[in-house]
Protein backbone atom coordinates (compact mmCIF):
# COMPACT_ATOMS: atom_id res chain seq x y z
CA UNK A 1 0.00 0.00 0.00
CA UNK A 2 0.96 3.47 -0.74
CA UNK A 3 -0.43 6.39 0.60
CA UNK A 4 -0.60 9.67 -1.19
CA UNK A 5 -2.08 12.53 1.19
CA UNK A 6 -2.61 15.85 -0.46
CA UNK A 7 -1.22 18.20 2.10
CA UNK A 8 -3.61 19.13 5.19
CA UNK A 9 -6.11 16.49 4.53
CA UNK A 10 -3.19 14.40 5.86
CA UNK A 11 -5.20 11.39 7.16
CA UNK A 12 -2.91 9.79 5.59
CA UNK A 13 -5.82 7.44 4.35
CA UNK A 14 -4.67 3.65 4.34
CA UNK A 15 -6.30 1.63 1.49
CA UNK A 16 -8.62 0.14 1.49
CA UNK A 17 -15.20 -7.52 40.55
CA UNK A 18 -16.35 -4.05 41.52
CA UNK A 19 -19.02 -3.78 39.21
CA UNK A 20 -21.65 -6.41 39.67
CA UNK A 21 -23.16 -7.93 36.01
CA UNK A 22 -26.83 -7.98 36.10
CA UNK A 23 -28.37 -11.22 37.22
CA UNK A 24 -27.16 -14.01 34.23
CA UNK A 25 -28.83 -16.84 33.09
CA UNK A 26 -26.89 -19.18 35.36
CA UNK A 27 -24.10 -19.16 37.26
CA UNK A 28 -23.36 -22.90 38.24
CA UNK A 29 -19.83 -23.68 40.11
CA UNK A 30 -17.65 -25.87 38.24
CA UNK A 31 -14.49 -27.90 38.73
CA UNK A 32 -11.77 -29.54 37.25
CA UNK A 33 -9.81 -29.32 33.86
CA UNK A 34 -12.41 -29.78 31.25
CA UNK A 35 -13.34 -26.13 30.85
CA UNK A 36 -11.58 -24.45 33.52
CA UNK A 37 -8.74 -21.87 33.15
CA UNK A 38 -5.13 -22.76 33.69
CA UNK A 39 -4.68 -20.79 36.56
CA UNK A 40 -3.32 -21.80 40.04
CA UNK A 41 -3.86 -25.23 41.75
CA UNK A 42 -6.18 -27.40 39.77
CA UNK A 43 -9.56 -28.63 41.09
CA UNK A 44 -10.14 -24.83 41.95
CA UNK A 45 -13.76 -23.44 42.08
CA UNK A 46 -15.17 -21.89 38.41
CA UNK A 47 -18.15 -20.04 37.61
CA UNK A 48 -18.90 -18.78 34.40
CA UNK A 49 -21.61 -15.99 33.77
CA UNK A 50 -23.03 -15.58 29.95
CA UNK A 51 -25.52 -13.07 28.84
CA UNK A 52 -26.17 -11.46 25.20
CA UNK A 53 -25.68 -7.71 25.20
CA UNK A 54 -26.84 -7.41 21.56
CA UNK A 55 -26.98 -10.24 18.54
CA UNK A 56 -23.66 -11.53 18.09
CA UNK A 57 -22.31 -10.36 21.22
CA UNK A 58 -22.18 -12.26 24.19
CA UNK A 59 -20.09 -10.92 27.87
CA UNK A 60 -18.68 -13.70 30.20
CA UNK A 61 -17.57 -13.17 33.45
CA UNK A 62 -15.60 -15.89 34.92
CA UNK A 63 -14.26 -15.88 38.68
CA UNK A 64 -11.82 -18.79 39.81
CA UNK A 65 -10.87 -19.87 43.30
CA UNK A 66 -13.44 -17.52 44.89
CA UNK A 67 -13.26 -19.02 48.17
CA UNK A 68 -9.34 -18.76 47.92
CA UNK A 69 -8.02 -18.33 51.50
CA UNK A 70 -6.35 -14.67 52.22
CA UNK A 71 -2.20 -14.95 51.30
CA UNK A 72 0.32 -12.70 53.32
CA UNK A 73 1.33 -9.35 52.69
CA UNK A 74 5.16 -8.24 52.92
CA UNK A 75 7.32 -5.20 52.06
CA UNK A 76 9.53 -5.13 49.30
CA UNK A 77 12.96 -3.21 49.82
CA UNK A 78 14.73 -1.19 46.71
CA UNK A 79 18.23 -2.65 46.12
CA UNK A 80 20.76 0.04 45.84
CA UNK A 81 24.00 -0.47 43.73
CA UNK A 82 26.05 -1.36 46.52
CA UNK A 83 29.64 -2.14 46.72
CA UNK A 84 29.42 -5.69 45.68
CA UNK A 85 26.96 -4.72 42.80
CA UNK A 86 28.52 -4.77 39.24
CA UNK A 87 27.06 -1.26 38.96
CA UNK A 88 27.36 0.41 41.93
CA UNK A 89 26.40 3.83 41.20
CA UNK A 90 22.37 2.42 39.77
CA UNK A 91 19.65 3.66 40.96
CA UNK A 92 17.98 1.56 43.36
CA UNK A 93 15.72 -1.58 42.10
CA UNK A 94 13.40 -4.05 43.13
CA UNK A 95 15.86 -7.15 41.74
CA UNK A 96 19.93 -7.63 41.61
CA UNK A 97 22.71 -9.86 42.37
CA UNK A 98 23.46 -12.04 45.09
CA UNK A 99 25.66 -10.37 46.71
CA UNK A 100 23.33 -6.96 46.47
CA UNK A 101 20.96 -8.57 48.21
CA UNK A 102 22.67 -10.33 50.93
CA UNK A 103 24.37 -6.85 51.91
CA UNK A 104 21.24 -5.25 51.87
CA UNK A 105 18.95 -7.91 53.82
CA UNK A 106 22.39 -8.11 56.53
CA UNK A 107 22.26 -4.51 56.70
CA UNK A 108 18.14 -4.55 57.09
CA UNK A 109 18.58 -7.52 60.15
CA UNK A 110 21.54 -5.61 61.83
CA UNK A 111 18.71 -2.41 61.95
CA UNK A 112 16.55 -4.88 63.80
CA UNK A 113 13.86 -6.28 60.69
CA UNK A 114 13.07 -9.59 59.77
CA UNK A 115 14.28 -9.39 56.44
CA UNK A 116 15.28 -12.46 53.66
CA UNK A 117 16.71 -12.70 50.32
CA UNK A 118 14.30 -14.40 47.74
CA UNK A 119 15.65 -16.02 44.50
CA UNK A 120 13.33 -14.97 41.89
CA UNK A 121 13.20 -17.53 38.66
CA UNK A 122 10.50 -16.46 34.97
CA UNK A 123 9.73 -19.50 32.96
CA UNK A 124 10.79 -19.50 29.39
CA UNK A 125 8.46 -17.78 26.78
CA UNK A 126 8.74 -17.82 22.68
CA UNK A 127 12.20 -15.53 22.65
CA UNK A 128 13.30 -15.18 26.04
CA UNK A 129 14.92 -18.21 28.04
CA UNK A 130 13.72 -17.21 31.55
CA UNK A 131 15.30 -18.78 34.57
CA UNK A 132 17.09 -16.78 37.01
CA UNK A 133 16.08 -12.67 36.83
CA UNK A 134 17.54 -12.07 40.45
CA UNK A 135 17.21 -11.79 43.47
CA UNK A 136 14.98 -9.48 46.47
CA UNK A 137 14.44 -8.19 49.44
CA UNK A 138 11.83 -8.70 51.43
CA UNK A 139 10.52 -8.28 55.57
CA UNK A 140 8.13 -9.91 57.68
CA UNK A 141 4.69 -11.36 56.42
CA UNK A 142 1.37 -10.01 57.12
CA UNK A 143 -2.28 -10.71 57.65
CA UNK A 144 -3.14 -7.43 56.82
CA UNK A 145 -1.99 -4.38 54.33
CA UNK A 146 -2.26 -2.06 57.12
CA UNK A 147 0.29 -4.11 59.27
CA UNK A 148 2.74 -4.48 56.19
CA UNK A 149 2.09 -0.48 55.75
CA UNK A 150 3.33 0.27 59.45
CA UNK A 151 6.22 -1.79 58.59
CA UNK A 152 7.28 0.24 56.05
CA UNK A 153 7.02 3.05 57.72
CA UNK A 154 8.99 1.76 60.00
CA UNK A 155 11.92 0.88 57.50
CA UNK A 156 11.92 4.63 56.20
CA UNK A 157 12.44 5.99 58.95
CA UNK A 158 15.42 3.74 59.34
CA UNK A 159 16.67 5.19 55.86
CA UNK A 160 15.26 2.32 53.79
CA UNK A 161 13.14 2.44 50.39
CA UNK A 162 10.34 0.19 49.46
CA UNK A 163 6.60 -1.25 49.10
CA UNK A 164 3.92 -3.26 50.66
CA UNK A 165 3.11 -6.05 48.43
CA UNK A 166 0.58 -8.63 48.37
CA UNK A 167 2.28 -12.13 47.66
CA UNK A 168 -0.60 -13.23 45.72
CA UNK A 169 0.88 -10.88 42.81
CA UNK A 170 3.99 -12.72 42.86
CA UNK A 171 2.72 -15.27 40.58
CA UNK A 172 3.09 -19.02 41.97
CA UNK A 173 1.61 -21.30 40.44
CA UNK A 174 0.16 -23.09 43.31
CA UNK A 175 -2.25 -19.84 44.45
CA UNK A 176 -5.28 -20.30 44.73
CA UNK A 177 -7.02 -16.88 43.49
CA UNK A 178 -8.84 -15.49 43.08
CA UNK A 179 -9.15 -14.27 39.41
CA UNK A 180 -12.12 -12.43 37.99
CA UNK A 181 -11.92 -11.84 33.88
CA UNK A 182 -14.72 -10.52 31.70
CA UNK A 183 -14.93 -11.69 28.00
CA UNK A 184 -16.24 -9.94 25.16
CA UNK A 185 -17.35 -12.37 21.97
CA UNK A 186 -18.25 -11.52 18.04
CA UNK A 187 -19.74 -13.86 16.48
CA UNK A 188 -19.47 -11.90 12.98
CA UNK A 189 -22.21 -14.31 11.21
CA UNK A 190 -24.80 -12.62 13.71
CA UNK A 191 -23.06 -9.37 14.79
CA UNK A 192 -25.35 -6.23 12.94
CA UNK A 193 -23.46 -3.82 14.87
CA UNK A 194 -20.11 -1.95 14.76
CA UNK A 195 -16.72 -2.37 16.37
CA UNK A 196 -14.64 0.72 15.74
CA UNK A 197 -11.54 1.95 17.33
CA UNK A 198 -12.10 5.41 18.42
CA UNK A 199 -9.42 8.42 20.03
CA UNK A 200 -12.07 10.36 21.17
CA UNK A 201 -12.12 14.50 19.37
CA UNK A 202 -8.36 14.39 19.01
CA UNK A 203 -5.15 12.40 19.52
CA UNK A 204 -3.08 14.74 22.32
CA UNK A 205 -5.67 14.73 25.36
CA UNK A 206 -6.91 11.37 26.99
CA UNK A 207 -10.63 10.11 27.17
CA UNK A 208 -11.37 7.67 29.84
CA UNK A 209 -13.21 4.27 28.11
CA UNK A 210 -16.60 5.19 29.77
CA UNK A 211 -16.24 8.44 27.76
CA UNK A 212 -15.64 7.29 24.42
CA UNK A 213 -18.11 4.63 24.74
CA UNK A 214 -21.12 7.29 25.74
CA UNK A 215 -20.29 9.71 22.55
CA UNK A 216 -20.22 6.74 20.25
CA UNK A 217 -23.75 5.26 21.95
CA UNK A 218 -21.54 2.02 22.32
CA UNK A 219 -23.07 -0.86 23.55
CA UNK A 220 -19.72 -2.36 25.36
CA UNK A 221 -16.11 -0.83 25.22
CA UNK A 222 -12.53 -1.75 26.57
CA UNK A 223 -9.62 0.03 26.96
CA UNK A 224 -7.10 -0.15 23.98
CA UNK A 225 -3.36 0.79 23.06
CA UNK A 226 -0.65 1.86 24.58
CA UNK A 227 0.05 5.60 24.83
CA UNK A 228 1.90 8.33 25.99
CA UNK A 229 1.22 9.47 29.67
CA UNK A 230 4.38 11.54 30.94
CA UNK A 231 4.17 14.81 28.82
CA UNK A 232 8.13 14.62 29.45
CA UNK A 233 7.04 11.66 26.64
CA UNK A 234 4.99 13.69 24.59
CA UNK A 235 1.80 14.47 24.40
CA UNK A 236 -0.14 12.77 26.28
CA UNK A 237 -3.09 10.72 24.92
CA UNK A 238 -0.91 10.03 21.60
CA UNK A 239 -0.83 6.23 20.22
CA UNK A 240 2.69 4.94 21.57
CA UNK A 241 2.84 2.58 18.46
CA UNK A 242 0.06 2.21 15.07
CA UNK A 243 -3.09 3.71 15.13
CA UNK A 244 -5.22 3.34 12.45
CA UNK A 245 -8.76 4.74 12.58
CA UNK A 246 -11.42 4.98 10.32
CA UNK A 247 -8.29 3.71 7.57
CA UNK A 248 -6.31 6.55 8.37
CA UNK A 249 -2.73 6.05 9.69
CA UNK A 250 -2.80 8.85 12.44
CA UNK A 251 0.72 6.77 14.25
CA UNK A 252 3.56 4.87 12.88
CA UNK A 253 4.01 1.67 14.32
CA UNK A 254 7.03 0.63 16.70
CA UNK A 255 8.69 -0.95 14.25
CA UNK A 256 7.72 -4.64 13.93
CA UNK A 257 5.38 -4.22 16.97
CA UNK A 258 2.45 -6.47 17.17
CA UNK A 259 -1.19 -4.68 16.17
CA UNK A 260 -4.82 -5.49 16.23
CA UNK A 261 -6.67 -5.58 12.69
CA UNK A 262 -10.24 -4.97 13.34
CA UNK A 263 -13.05 -4.21 10.97
CA UNK A 264 -16.36 -2.38 11.02
CA UNK A 265 -18.20 -5.29 10.63
CA UNK A 266 -16.34 -7.37 13.28
CA UNK A 267 -15.33 -10.18 10.29
CA UNK A 268 -11.56 -10.69 9.67
CA UNK A 269 -10.10 -9.52 13.08
CA UNK A 270 -6.09 -10.39 12.32
CA UNK A 271 -2.97 -9.54 15.03
CA UNK A 272 -0.26 -8.71 12.43
CA UNK A 273 3.32 -7.24 12.91
CA UNK A 274 3.94 -3.99 10.96
CA UNK A 275 6.34 -1.73 10.11
CA UNK A 276 6.09 1.70 8.04
CA UNK A 277 7.81 4.05 5.58
CA UNK A 278 6.92 7.82 5.03
CA UNK A 279 8.09 10.46 2.96
CA UNK A 280 7.18 13.89 2.15
CA UNK A 281 7.99 14.74 -1.56
CA UNK A 282 7.80 17.89 -3.46
CA UNK A 283 8.03 18.83 -7.14
CA UNK A 284 12.10 17.44 -7.71
CA UNK A 285 12.64 15.74 -4.59
CA UNK A 286 11.78 13.58 -1.51
CA UNK A 287 12.79 13.08 2.16
CA UNK A 288 11.98 10.08 4.27
CA UNK A 289 9.42 11.41 7.68
CA UNK A 290 10.39 9.82 10.85
CA UNK A 291 6.98 10.21 12.32
CA UNK A 292 3.30 11.12 12.60
CA UNK A 293 1.54 13.01 14.53
CA UNK A 294 4.05 12.92 17.46
CA UNK A 295 6.25 15.39 19.63
CA UNK A 296 9.57 15.62 17.32
CA UNK A 297 12.14 14.21 18.61
CA UNK A 298 10.63 11.63 21.72
CA UNK A 299 9.85 8.31 20.65
CA UNK A 300 8.19 6.65 22.97
CA UNK A 301 8.23 2.73 23.16
CA UNK A 302 11.47 3.35 20.72
CA UNK A 303 11.26 1.26 17.26
CA UNK A 304 11.94 4.09 15.19
CA UNK A 305 15.08 4.97 12.63
CA UNK A 306 19.13 4.39 12.79
CA UNK A 307 19.77 7.65 14.31
CA UNK A 308 17.63 7.34 17.32
CA UNK A 309 19.27 6.93 21.10
CA UNK A 310 19.59 4.43 22.70
CA UNK A 311 17.91 2.18 20.08
CA UNK A 312 16.59 1.82 16.85
CA UNK A 313 14.75 -1.22 18.40
CA UNK A 314 11.44 -1.65 20.13
CA UNK A 315 11.89 -0.54 23.94
CA UNK A 316 8.71 -0.99 25.82
CA UNK A 317 7.92 2.32 28.21
CA UNK A 318 10.72 4.10 27.52
CA UNK A 319 11.21 7.27 25.60
CA UNK A 320 13.96 7.04 22.70
CA UNK A 321 15.26 10.93 21.36
CA UNK A 322 16.58 12.11 17.79
CA UNK A 323 17.42 15.59 17.42
CA UNK A 324 17.20 15.52 13.69
CA UNK A 325 13.63 14.57 12.90
CA UNK A 326 10.89 15.11 10.27
CA UNK A 327 7.52 14.59 11.52
CA UNK A 328 3.91 14.95 9.79
CA UNK A 329 0.51 16.44 11.62
CA UNK A 330 -2.67 15.52 10.79
CA UNK A 331 -6.04 17.31 11.25
CA UNK A 332 -6.84 14.44 13.93
CA UNK A 333 -3.77 15.49 16.25
CA UNK A 334 -5.35 18.41 17.81
CA UNK A 335 -5.64 22.00 18.25
CA UNK A 336 -2.17 23.06 18.05
CA UNK A 337 0.88 21.31 16.49
CA UNK A 338 3.71 20.98 19.34
CA UNK A 339 5.90 24.15 19.87
CA UNK A 340 9.80 24.45 19.49
CA UNK A 341 12.91 25.29 17.58
CA UNK A 342 12.59 23.94 14.11
CA UNK A 343 10.37 24.87 11.17
CA UNK A 344 7.15 24.06 10.01
CA UNK A 345 5.49 23.58 6.68
CA UNK A 346 1.45 25.01 7.11
CA UNK A 347 -0.77 22.95 4.36
CA UNK A 348 -3.91 23.42 3.23
CA UNK A 349 -6.80 21.14 2.51
CA UNK A 350 -5.24 20.47 -1.11
CA UNK A 351 -1.47 19.99 0.19
CA UNK A 352 -0.06 23.51 -0.67
CA UNK A 353 2.39 25.16 1.37
CA UNK A 354 0.22 28.35 3.05
CA UNK A 355 3.21 29.29 5.01
CA UNK A 356 6.51 28.41 7.09
CA UNK A 357 7.04 29.16 10.35
CA UNK A 358 9.83 29.16 12.81
CA UNK A 359 10.05 28.52 15.47
CA UNK A 360 7.55 25.79 14.93
CA UNK A 361 4.07 24.95 16.34
CA UNK A 362 0.64 26.75 16.30
CA UNK A 363 -2.93 26.17 14.99
CA UNK A 364 -3.46 24.67 11.76
CA UNK A 365 -5.90 26.07 9.10
CA UNK A 366 -9.60 23.85 9.26
CA UNK A 367 -8.97 20.11 7.47
CA UNK A 368 -5.35 21.68 7.40
CA UNK A 369 -2.01 19.62 7.96
CA UNK A 370 1.96 20.49 8.70
CA UNK A 371 5.63 18.75 8.87
CA UNK A 372 7.86 20.13 11.14
CA UNK A 373 11.48 19.55 11.39
CA UNK A 374 14.22 19.78 13.69
CA UNK A 375 17.78 19.89 13.68
CA UNK A 376 19.43 18.86 10.65
CA UNK A 377 16.07 18.07 8.56
CA UNK A 378 15.34 22.07 8.82
CA UNK A 379 17.29 22.80 5.43
CA UNK A 380 15.46 19.64 3.83
CA UNK A 381 12.37 20.64 4.82
CA UNK A 382 13.06 24.49 3.07
CA UNK A 383 14.07 22.92 0.36
CA UNK A 384 11.41 20.91 -0.08
CA UNK A 385 8.81 23.03 1.11
CA UNK A 386 7.76 26.22 -1.04
CA UNK A 387 4.76 28.56 -0.41
CA UNK A 388 1.58 28.30 -2.35
CA UNK A 389 3.74 24.81 -3.94
CA UNK A 390 1.83 21.30 -3.24
CA UNK A 391 3.85 19.14 -0.71
CA UNK A 392 3.03 15.69 -0.82
CA UNK A 393 2.73 13.25 2.35
CA UNK A 394 2.79 9.42 1.62
CA UNK A 395 2.97 6.53 3.70
CA UNK A 396 3.23 2.53 3.54
CA UNK A 397 2.75 -0.01 5.88
CA UNK A 398 3.95 -3.51 5.75
CA UNK A 399 2.99 -6.95 7.55
CA UNK A 400 5.74 -8.66 9.04
CA UNK A 401 6.39 -10.80 5.90
CA UNK A 402 6.94 -7.28 3.63
CA UNK A 403 3.65 -7.57 2.17
CA UNK A 404 1.30 -4.10 1.69
CA UNK A 405 -1.03 -3.25 4.55
CA UNK A 406 -4.20 -2.15 2.74
CA UNK A 407 -6.72 -1.24 5.02
CA UNK A 408 -10.06 0.03 4.20
CA UNK A 409 -11.96 3.04 5.81
CA UNK A 410 -13.76 0.21 7.65
CA UNK A 411 -10.68 -0.84 9.28
CA UNK A 412 -8.88 0.36 12.60
CA UNK A 413 -5.35 -0.91 13.83
CA UNK A 414 -4.64 -0.78 17.21
CA UNK A 415 -1.35 -1.14 19.01
CA UNK A 416 0.14 -3.86 21.27
CA UNK A 417 2.72 -5.95 22.60
CA UNK A 418 3.75 -8.56 23.44
CA UNK A 419 1.89 -11.42 21.04
CA UNK A 420 0.79 -14.54 22.87
CA UNK A 421 -0.91 -16.85 20.96
CA UNK A 422 -0.39 -17.46 17.68
CA UNK A 423 -1.68 -20.06 15.28
CA UNK A 424 -3.15 -21.54 18.33
CA UNK A 425 -0.43 -21.99 20.62
CA UNK A 426 1.66 -20.01 22.90
CA UNK A 427 3.90 -17.69 21.45
CA UNK A 428 5.31 -14.45 24.51
CA UNK A 429 7.99 -12.28 22.60
CA UNK A 430 8.55 -9.69 25.27
CA UNK A 431 12.25 -10.02 23.59
CA UNK A 432 11.33 -8.96 20.33
CA UNK A 433 8.86 -6.13 21.76
CA UNK A 434 11.34 -4.84 23.77
CA UNK A 435 10.49 -6.15 27.58
CA UNK A 436 13.29 -7.67 28.08
CA UNK A 437 15.63 -4.52 28.70
CA UNK A 438 19.53 -5.08 29.26
CA UNK A 439 20.91 -4.24 32.53
CA UNK A 440 17.11 -3.87 34.15
CA UNK A 441 15.82 -7.38 35.09
CA UNK A 442 13.27 -5.42 37.39
CA UNK A 443 11.73 -3.94 34.68
CA UNK A 444 10.60 -7.67 33.61
CA UNK A 445 10.16 -8.44 37.06
CA UNK A 446 7.54 -6.36 37.53
CA UNK A 447 5.83 -5.88 33.65
CA UNK A 448 6.33 -9.62 32.40
CA UNK A 449 6.55 -11.80 35.53
CA UNK A 450 3.96 -10.42 38.24
CA UNK A 451 0.69 -10.12 37.79
CA UNK A 452 -1.05 -7.13 36.85
CA UNK A 453 -4.54 -6.04 35.34
CA UNK A 454 -4.35 -6.87 31.93
CA UNK A 455 -6.27 -6.14 28.68
CA UNK A 456 -6.15 -8.84 25.92
CA UNK A 457 -7.70 -9.22 22.47
CA UNK A 458 -7.84 -11.89 19.24
CA UNK A 459 -9.39 -13.85 17.65
CA UNK A 460 -10.33 -17.64 17.23
CA UNK A 461 -10.58 -20.27 14.94
CA UNK A 462 -14.28 -19.43 14.00
CA UNK A 463 -13.62 -16.18 13.10
CA UNK A 464 -14.46 -14.11 16.28
CA UNK A 465 -13.42 -11.28 17.57
CA UNK A 466 -12.28 -11.78 21.65
CA UNK A 467 -11.66 -8.89 23.88
CA UNK A 468 -10.54 -9.85 27.67
CA UNK A 469 -10.09 -8.09 30.92
CA UNK A 470 -8.66 -9.20 34.00
CA UNK A 471 -8.68 -7.40 37.13
CA UNK A 472 -5.85 -7.33 39.21
CA UNK A 473 -3.70 -5.60 42.25
CA UNK A 474 -6.08 -6.28 44.98
CA UNK A 475 -6.51 -9.06 47.14
CA UNK A 476 -10.18 -10.07 45.41
CA UNK A 477 -8.63 -10.38 41.75
CA UNK A 478 -4.54 -11.26 41.52
CA UNK A 479 -4.27 -10.24 37.59
CA UNK A 480 -2.43 -11.76 35.08
CA UNK A 481 1.32 -12.40 34.35
CA UNK A 482 2.46 -12.38 30.56
CA UNK A 483 2.58 -15.80 30.67
CA UNK A 484 -0.55 -17.01 32.29
CA UNK A 485 -2.17 -14.13 29.84
CA UNK A 486 -1.60 -16.36 26.91
CA UNK A 487 -1.90 -19.21 29.07
CA UNK A 488 -5.79 -17.41 29.27
CA UNK A 489 -6.03 -16.50 26.12
CA UNK A 490 -5.49 -20.57 24.63
CA UNK A 491 -7.53 -21.64 27.20
CA UNK A 492 -10.20 -19.31 25.69
CA UNK A 493 -9.90 -20.74 22.28
CA UNK A 494 -7.98 -17.84 20.54
CA UNK A 495 -5.90 -19.03 17.25
CA UNK A 496 -4.37 -15.46 17.71
CA UNK A 497 -4.05 -12.95 20.49
CA UNK A 498 -2.18 -9.92 21.46
CA UNK A 499 -1.11 -8.14 24.88
CA UNK A 500 -3.50 -4.28 24.42
CA UNK A 501 -1.94 -1.79 27.30
CA UNK A 502 -2.95 -3.06 31.14
CA UNK A 503 -2.44 -2.07 34.84
CA UNK A 504 -4.26 1.40 35.81
CA UNK A 505 -5.68 1.70 32.35
CA UNK A 506 -7.39 -1.83 32.50
CA UNK A 507 -11.33 -1.24 31.35
CA UNK A 508 -14.80 -2.62 30.33
CA UNK A 509 -17.75 -0.89 29.84
CA UNK A 510 -21.20 -2.38 29.31
CA UNK A 511 -24.55 -0.23 28.73
CA UNK A 512 -22.55 2.58 30.35
CA UNK A 513 -21.67 1.32 33.36
CA UNK A 514 -17.42 -0.03 34.11
CA UNK A 515 -18.17 -3.17 35.28
CA UNK A 516 -14.71 -4.00 36.02
CA UNK A 517 -12.11 -2.39 39.13
CA UNK A 518 -9.86 -0.63 37.54
CA UNK A 519 -6.77 -0.44 39.77
CA UNK A 520 -5.58 3.11 39.92
CA UNK A 521 -6.72 4.89 43.23
CA UNK A 522 -8.29 7.33 41.33
CA UNK A 523 -11.02 5.09 39.60
CA UNK A 524 -11.01 4.65 35.56
CA UNK A 525 -8.09 6.47 34.07
CA UNK A 526 -8.20 8.11 30.92
CA UNK A 527 -6.50 6.59 28.03
CA UNK A 528 -5.19 7.02 24.64
CA UNK A 529 -7.77 4.94 22.81
CA UNK A 530 -10.62 2.43 22.76
CA UNK A 531 -12.51 -0.69 21.17
CA UNK A 532 -16.06 -0.14 20.87
CA UNK A 533 -18.93 -2.35 19.94
CA UNK A 534 -21.55 0.36 18.64
CA UNK A 535 -25.23 -1.27 18.67
CA UNK A 536 -27.01 -3.00 15.65
CA UNK A 537 -28.17 -0.54 12.75
CA UNK A 538 -32.05 -0.56 12.28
Amino acid sequence: MNIKVLGASMVLALLASAGALPAPASSEPRQGPARALPLGAAGLTETRSTRTLQPGVTLTRIVRGADAPALAWTVEVSIPGGATSPDPDAPPTALKDRASADELTAAVQGDGFDARAEHVTTPAVADYAGGSLGWRVRVGRFDSQSAASAELTRLRKAGYAGSAVYTGWDGSSGDRGPWRIDVLTIAPGRFRGGLKASYGPDLENRERTSELAASAGATAAVNAGFFVLDPKAGAPGDPAGVGVYDGRLLSEPVNGRPGLVIRDDGRHSSVTRLTWKGRIAGRDASQPLDGIDRVPGLIRNCGGTDDDTPTSLPLHDVTCTDDDELVAFTPGFGSRTPSGDGVEAVLDTRGRVLEMRSPRGGPLPAGGSSVQATGSRVAELTALAHVGRPLRIEATLRDGNGHQVSPSPATGILNGGPELVRDGSLHVTPATDGMVQPGNASFYYGWVHKRNPRTLAGVDAAGRTVLVTADGRSTDALGLSIPESAAVARALGLRDAVNLDGGGSTTMVIDGEVINDPSDAAGERPVGDALLILPGRN
